[in-house]
């Protein structure tokens, strides 16, 4: 709940290596890693979720047998789930994670585009890589005509001239339910594929065209991508209108294996995977894993169940230490601390924005929300204001204190969250502040927004309310490079316009977006301002 002033990207200065804490870094941004955050979250846990945006489902327009959402876009649920993970304060970055070690008693999490991320535990949701077979033009329909699972999309392609390749002995396992969804199934064996002979003898009893020792060369399709026919290896050719082909897996491990985190094979041969036991823990301790990297057979459905499973066996072994320790240590608490553990942060000079709402105002008592080193709260100070900062990092308080010191100012500091009820009660039981202001304050997202109710419940009768924001269409902007922090799992300045709308007594002064004031604690920063200002009824 600092504020975030400046970005170096945009000044000529090269941006250091951000490095940030929480409690979980969840490896993988799919519907089993996406599910661990979200209970993680609900137990108040700090998690990061990186998530590089390669499902292994990316190429199939529609995912099935997931009750409630039967035929849904897989991307729609991603992005739904996403939603729900930000609702409770966790973070998705965009990003790939390069190497996972160990830092002392944490991990660090090392990403392609130079963050770092340090984490009490790992929950591993990278998923497998399928290998398809060396069939020219296969790769081209893989995830529409082309599929792997019957259950997954085997009703989409009932009754049609389907083709399964076999690959590995494994492969004609599934024949049997192929042949429940259609009557024109050819199965083709490949040479040198060892298959049970009472197998086939079953298939072929039961009217099934299997040929055993039969090659595929290519996949031919007409105009307008339409599977028309197999070309064998010796120039025949078998007619289709959808091809089955269970290929062989690769988990997603490059990244654990300084851990000692090492894949074992799958006992069907049809791959590897990442061992774990019933709660989702590996060998190394710390890291556990959810998902399809530790059982292809898993569909969505199953995996989301699986990472939400694994996310509650994780809050549990987080509670059992803390509860050990008698501590509630909090990984954004951490997160803030390592940042002002350093060199000066930010410049020191009031935010342009505040400046121009706040010089008219008649001064007051003054609450400065998320104050980091304190830029907003000493000129307050130095205007008259009887200043109250409040951050959740001891250190950027600590900051404060010095420097309204040499300064001789009064300012008095408080270690407080916005999504809890101090200072901001003790500020309405003597009558509120005059002024509460909030400049670039990241305050996590709670599905109640208590941290809104919060801000405004602190603001007296005729008292005045002042927030600052970046515009968030720029932080989104891809031109704009890797952002190594997540908006949308923060508090949105339009969060406090639709509760002062919603609450009686309110009047909004100011909703604007405006180039930010040069000269300012942003002054190299060429970015656009969200600013709000509203006023309590006396």
């Amino acid at each position: 709940m600092s504020h975030h002033h400046t970005d170096p990207a945009t000044s000529g200065v090269p941006a250091p290596t951000v490095v940030r804490h929480c409690d979980v870094a969840v490896i993988g941004g799919s519907a089993a890693g996406l599910a661990a955050a979200l209970q993680l979250g609900r137990q108040r846990r700090s998690v990061i979720v990186v998530d590089s945006g390669e499902p292994r489902n990316a190429p199939a327009a529609h995912m099935h047998s997931f009750l409630g959402r039967d035929g849904t876009d897989p991307a729609e649920l991603l992005a739904a789930g996403r939603v729900d993970v930000r609702r409770y304060g966790g973070e998705v970055l965009s990003g790939r994670a390069v190497r996972v070690a160990r830092g002392g008693e944490l991990f660090v999490v090392e990403l392609a585009e130079g963050t770092s991320v340090v984490a009490r535990r790992i929950v591993v949701a990278t998923g497998l890589v399928d290998e398809l077979p060396e069939v020219e033009g296969l790769a081209d329909h893989w995830g529409r005509a082309v599929i792997h699972c019957p259950f997954c999309h085997g009703y989409e392609v009932r009754d049609q001239r389907l083709v399964q390749l076999v690959t590995h002995p494994m492969g004609l396992h599934v024949a049997p339910l192929l042949r429940q969804l259609t009557a024109h199934l050819t199965v083709l064996i490949a040479d040198g594929v060892e298959v049970d002979e009472s197998e086939v003898h079953t298939l072929t009893s039961a009217g099934v065209d299997v040929r055993v020792a039969t090659t595929a060369r290519r996949v031919l399709a007409d105009a307008d991508s339409r599977l028309t026919a197999v070309e064998l290896a010796d120039g025949s050719r078998v007619d289709v209108d959808a091809m089955l082909v269970v290929p062989r897996l690769h988990p997603r491990a490059e990244p654990f294996a300084e851990l000692g985190l090492r894949p074992t094979t799958h006992p069907t041969g049809m791959g590897e995977v990442i061992e774990v036991d019933a709660m989702g823990a590996t060998a190394i301790d710390g890291v556990y894993a959810v998902g399809s990297i530790t059982d292809p057979s898993q569909q969505v459905l199953p995996a989301a169940a699986h990472g939400s499973r694994v996310g509650g066996a994780v809050a549990m072994s987080l509670a059992a230490e803390d509860v050990r320790t008698a501590a509630r240590p909090s990984g954004s608490v951490a997160d803030w601390d390592h940042r002002y553990s350093g060199d000066p942060v930010w410049s020191g000079n009031p935010n342009g924005s505040l400046v121009a709402e706040v010089t008219d105002l008649p001064v007051g008592r003054a609450l400065d929300v998320g104050a980091g080193e304190g830029g907003d709260a000493i000129w307050l100070a130095e205007q008259g204001w009887e200043v109250t900062a409040s951050d959740i990092s001891s250190r950027a308080l600590d900051r404060i204190r010095v420097e309204a010191e040499r300064r001789d100012l009064t300012v008095t500091c408080e270690l407080a969250n916005a999504n809890a009820w101090e200072p901001f009660a003790q500020g309405s039981a003597q009558g509120g502040f005059d002024l509460v202001s909030a400049a670039y304050a990241s305050i996590p997202r709670t599905p109640d927004l208590r941290g809104v109710h919060n801000v405004l419940d602190a603001v007296a009768p005729g008292g005045s309310l002042v927030i600052l924001s970046h515009d968030l269409e720029a932080m989104r902007d891809p031109q704009h490079g890797h952002r190594p922090f997540d908006p949308d799992a923060y508090l949105h300045i339009d969060d406090f316009v639709t509760a002062i709308k919603a609450a009686a007594g309110w009047t909004i002064e100011v909703d604007d977006k405006r180039p930010r004031p040069p000269g300012s604690a942003s002054a190299a920063h060429h970015a656009d301002d969200r600013v709000l200002r509203a006023r309590r009824a006396s």
